[in-house]
């Protein structure tokens, strides 16, 4: 553990400073802020990236599904794979349920399972089809169908099939939540899941006037918002039976940290009352970061979410 690091410490004075400023106000134009964001960090990405005294293997687009979309990449270092049973980190990109790929400019996403390739896990980064062609709950069951390809391949890869940690952002921590929750996904629950993690999860379906990806939100869940409470993850929280951790940013797009704290608290309330508190819930938020860094800087030098998230693994 890296107890002596600080939130952003790996970036310049003027860039803190700068996202101090739009912290305040990321909700106002997350577009351009996430943009920003992704500017700080690629350069920092893309040198750990070149780095070859520590490459480790890429497999790209292995296909999962007949859909284009449904392609997974693997990272896993050359002396991972050839130890084996190693723990499998399955990484559910975000995108408002409308766009985003799991190699955002050829580095951001990629980042996240190149960090946990470097500390001996067998990375996986799951592209998965869009809304409005997919909509819900199509984004599950391609994590449903991505979690059968690992299972199969695992063990070829240096993984163990009994060590899979499935890991969400955004969007992406919709469909993670939804698979492990929701009862329309009950018969395609088929791979045991060591643990989960859900980064700035978007588990309540909105489309309030703030909410700047409510349209993302009606194409993925439908048009019809009666359906959006029994939609939402939050619905099913309680029925998540393995260990969880639930991460949010500081600054987070509209209601997301309220989110994931309601979250939290139904699963947490729930393992009480069944008395399982050996299994209670992690809460982690992330000072100064916000919904894209709090990503973003995987594999950049700050590994305080990282080491946070292999302690929950390990644990």
């Amino acid at each position: 553990m890296h107890a002596l690091q600080e939130p952003l410490g790996n970036l310049s004075a003027e860039l803190r400073q700068r996202f101090a400023q739009i912290g305040a106000v990321w909700g106002r134009d997350i577009n351009a802020h996430r943009d920003l964001v992704i500017a700080a960090y690629t350069p920092l990405v893309a040198a750990a990236a070149n780095d070859v005294a520590d490459a480790c293997e890429v497999q790209r687009d292995q296909p999962y599904g007949p859909d284009e979309r449904q392609r997974l990449d693997v990272f896993v270092h050359t002396a991972t794979r050839e130890a084996g049973q190693a723990d499998v980190v399955v990484f559910v990109h975000g995108g408002a349920f409308l766009r985003g790929s799991k190699s955002f400019n050829g580095l951001i996403y990629d980042n996240v399972s190149r960090w946990f390739a470097r500390q001996g896990c067998v990375a996986i980064n799951v592209e998965y089809r869009l809304a409005p062609q997919a909509p819900y709950p199509a984004g599950a069951e391609d994590v449903a169908a991505a979690l059968d390809w690992v299972r199969t391949h695992a063990a070829g890869l240096g993984g163990n099939p009994q060590r899979i940690f499935l890991v969400g952002h955004s969007a992406g921590g919709a469909h993670v939540a939804t698979y492990l929750a929701d009862p329309v996904l009950a018969a395609r629950r088929s791979v045991p899941v060591a643990g989960a993690v859900l980064i700035s999860a978007r588990v309540v379906a909105d489309v309030l006037p703030d909410n700047p990806n409510a349209a993302g939100v009606r194409a993925y869940f439908g048009d019809d918002a009666a359906l959006y409470e029994e939609r939402s993850p939050l619905a099913h929280a309680e029925r998540i039976d393995v260990p969880l951790m639930v991460v949010v940013a500081e600054h987070e797009n509209p209601y997301l940290d309220a989110y994931g704290a309601a979250f939290f608290e139904r699963v947490a309330q729930a393992r009480q009352r069944t008395g399982r508190p050996a299994r209670a819930p992690r809460f982690v938020q992330m000072l100064r970061h916000n919904h894209t860094s709090v990503v973003a800087h995987f594999d950049s030098g700050e590994t305080l979410l990282g080491d946070a998230m292999l302690d929950f693994f390990r644990a």
